[in-house]
């Protein structure tokens, strides 16, 4: 039994791995109307309170340079345009959905592009667009508004897109008299970062945040598997054991009754063996998936990372504190996945065989090795050596490189149980 390779089971269903599994049912929560924003709505006040606070710094700014405008009353027009773009966005994002409509996000980008246009009318004629410019580079903040609401690319798409209008016309605007020396690039510098930064780092801020709530989601649901039965179902199977029992039902409500008359006819009696034939191969399957084969199939970052041999199905003779330390153990060796450097780790936990053995305490000796890729041994957290521990005794190794871990788990025999 290996996990962590594409595989079918008794339905002829691909399975490798919760991500399909829990993407389905993340799919079928949002049709439902529920509401998977994995706390994103915190952020999302904290990226509004940002944006008011940008736009006040921006209207004290507008308000001191407003003698010095060549055309005043289009900076104020760029600035009534940014503030109703700000309210109404605050006011959508409040009382609509997880994501905005793509038509919502299109009037969005209209009002902020009106805004950098206004903007640059105004201020062109003084050939210092770095130091007048209030309105346009408040706007390119303003794409914090929808940042937990639109895609990644979207959002730092847009920004690129203000940064190059930006750009494009601070370099237009150069004259003999303002050059792009010192003095004036870095008042330009300033306020292309004001324009583009903010909507970068909240993309940063939010996509990590997300990814470490999942990842967090992906440990409680792996870590339901350790007070599981020797032999479980997993998530996967009990989804197809309800459409089993569903097309059941419907077979025998028919043949209540009457609309499906018996004897059957041999196409309605074809399908009651096929039904009756999954259901049985289901029982048997049953019988060989332990709970660490649906931890590690079941766990999008386990999933592809780790490979499970288990043919006797010996995990299942661990108690809760040694499935708790091996399951720890093995999540945090993979855990650093994240880092470039390690993204290449993976992991395969072999259980058994058997050897005789004979103890005083009547206890069995369980084998498990761990062999690693791209892990080093002096890069192991001294935690992992705890979770290792209350598995068993264990020795470790290096070998091609990385980590070798051999372990003995003292389990209850369940010939005297």
């Amino acid at each position: 039994m290996t996990a962590g390779v594409p595989e079918e089971n008794t339905l002829g269903v691909v399975v490798a791995g919760a991500k399909r599994a829990v993407s389905r049912t993340a799919r079928r929560l949002g049709r439902a109307g529920a509401r998977p924003t994995l706390g994103t709505p915190h952020l999302a006040l904290g990226a509004d309170l940002v944006v008011v606070l940008r736009a006040v710094y921006g209207l004290a700014w507008f308000a001191v340079l407003w003698d010095h405008y060549p055309a005043p009353w289009a900076a104020a027009s760029a600035w009534a345009v940014l503030l109703v773009v700000i309210a109404c966005t605050i006011v959508v994002s409040r009382v609509g959905g997880d994501r905005m409509p793509h038509w919502v996000f299109a009037l969005v980008l209209a009002g902020l592009a009106a805004a950098v246009l206004l903007d640059l009318i105004a201020v062109w004629e003084l050939h210092d667009l770095g130091r007048t410019l209030t309105a346009a580079t408040a706007a390119g903040a303003a794409l914090l508004l929808v940042v937990t609401q639109r895609g990644p690319v979207e959002i730092l798409v847009a920004a690129g897109g203000i940064g190059f209008v930006l750009a494009v016309a601070m370099f237009a605007n150069t004259t003999p008299g303002t050059p792009l020396d010192a003095d004036h690039l870095a008042p330009q510098l300033a306020a292309l970062s004001f324009a583009v930064l903010p909507a970068v780092i909240g993309v940063v801020c939010v996509h990590g945040y997300r990814g470490m709530v999942q990842r967090e989601l992906d440990r409680v649901q792996v870590q339901s598997n350790v007070t599981a039965p020797r032999y479980a179902v997993g998530m996967l199977a009990s989804e197809e054991l309800a459409r089993l029992d569903f097309a059941a039902e419907r077979l025998l409500e028919s043949i209540a009754t009457g609309k499906a008359p018996l004897p059957l006819d041999a196409k309605t009696a074809s399908h009651a063996a096929s039904l009756a034939t999954e259901l049985r191969l289901h029982l048997i399957e049953g019988r060989r998936e332990t709970w660490l084969y649906h931890a590690v199939s079941e766990s999008e970052l386990l999933g592809r990372a780790v490979t499970l041999v288990d043919k006797s199905a010996l995990a299942g003779l661990l108690d809760a504190s040694q499935r708790d330390g091996l399951l720890s153990a093995a999540w945090m060796l993979v855990g650093d996945a994240r880092k470039k450097a390690t993204a290449h780790r993976t992991i395969t936990l072999q259980l058994g065989p058997l050897t005789p053995t004979t103890r005083e305490d009547r206890k069995i000796l369980v084998p498990i090795t761990i062999t690693s890729t791209g892990i080093r041994r002096n890069r192991v957290d001294p935690s992992i050596w705890a979770a290792l521990g209350r598995v068993g005794r264990y020795s470790d190794s290096t070998e091609a490189g990385s980590l070798r871990v051999d372990i003995e788990a003292a389990v209850d025999n369940p010939a005297e149980v």
